[in-house]
């Protein structure tokens, strides 16, 4: 068997930061920077002040990067415990051989990691190179934000069992992940999905097998991950204060009586919005009074998976085609779930 062969090792150094990846890194930190001194300048009234609509762009910008920034550094620590100390076959051994009971119990590895939609992406990422499939690490995505304990405490703090709502979200996520882990491991080609870059990234040697210190590939792991992540967080943050600003609320509010619209008008909220999944029950309360049942479970299952700030970030491993695909799907999902609470519940 032919096996491939590598012409040296990368020429760049694992516990030095590099300068196109100091450069990403500072082009996040710069722009996340820039957004709260503007901010901060432009808050009182006098010579500095901006127009209403620009001063709620910043305003919007900066609560969605406050909410998720602690959430991505903690999933980008998570993906280094898992990446680089965590054995190899830990995690490989306790997991089913068969596909459909192994993707089921990836779903519930949220509950392990309580992170957000947000950190769950680097997360994610360090899985696919421990050696999951990209279905797997696809399931795992989608799964965690509504199945760990902080979202269904939030949840259920909101909502209790009213409705149905909270089994729906449930129920609903499990679900979807599986679908659409059960999908996805059909492509004859699941490397294909993957953006040539990270794609490359997963064939590479283990660092620490080749001499690295643990220390070292940690800090080699985390300056990578930053310089893809940060400028991901700053666009996607700055784009939905933008898609906020620019579509009025109350054109949404008057579809909320209707079982269909409501729905299509939750999840065009919840895509917009881009609320952390741990919170976005207390967020989406106040619209209890004036959406059905339905179109708030929508809102609950459609959003920790596909907004604005997720496909930002989700661009950085797959494909623009992989992401269209999953959003068809999932959000054809998350309506059949709306429309399944609104008629029966």
């Amino acid at each position: 068997m032919e096996t491939e062969t590598r012409t040296g090792p990368p020429e760049r150094s694992h516990t030095r930061v590099s300068p196109a990846r100091a450069a990403w890194i500072g082009v996040g930190v710069v722009g996340l920077a820039s957004l709260f001194l503007i901010r901060a300048i432009t808050s009182k009234t006098g010579p500095w002040s901006l127009p209403n609509q620009l001063q709620d762009l910043l305003t919007l910008s900066i609560s969605v990067i406050v909410e998720s920034l602690p959430f991505v550094i903690l999933g980008v620590l998570l993906s280094i415990l898992v990446q680089v100390w965590l054995p190899d076959s830990w995690v490989m051994r306790a997991l089913p051989r068969n596909p459909v009971l192994r993707r089921a119990a990836i779903s519930f590895l949220g509950m392990f990691l309580p992170v957000c939609e947000c950190g769950n992406v680097p997360l994610a990422r360090g899985l696919l190179v421990k050696g999951f499939t990209v279905s797997e690490s696809m399931t795992f995505l989608l799964a965690a934000p509504i199945l760990n304990p902080i979202t269904i405490i939030t949840t259920h703090q909101a909502f209790g069992f009213d409705d149905g709502i909270l089994v729906a979200r449930l129920v609903g996520g499990f679900a979807i992940a599986n679908i659409l882990g059960w999908l996805f491991s059909r492509h004859p080609d699941q490397d294909s999905l993957l953006t040539s870059r990270f794609a490359a990234e997963c064939r590479m040697p283990d660092r620490h097998e080749h001499g690295t210190s643990r220390l070292g590939s940690s800090i080699d792991l985390f300056t990578r991950e930053a310089a893809v992540i940060m400028p991901a967080l700053f666009i996607g943050s700055l784009l939905a204060g933008l898609v906020q600003v620019a579509v009025p609320r109350s054109v949404l509010i008057g579809l909320g009586s209707n079982p269909l619209w409501s729905v299509l008008v939750m999840m065009l909220l919840a895509f917009v919005i881009s609320v952390c999944s741990n919170v976005d029950a207390f967020f989406i309360l106040p619209f209890a009074s004036t959406f059905l049942p339905g179109s708030i479970a929508a809102f609950l299952v459609f959003g920790p998976i596909i907004d604005i700030k997720m496909l930002s970030l989700m661009r950085t491993t797959f494909t623009t085609k992989t992401l269209v695909q999953l959003t068809v799907v999932v959000a054809l999902l998350s309506a059949l779930v709306g429309l399944v609470v609104n008629y029966v519940a």
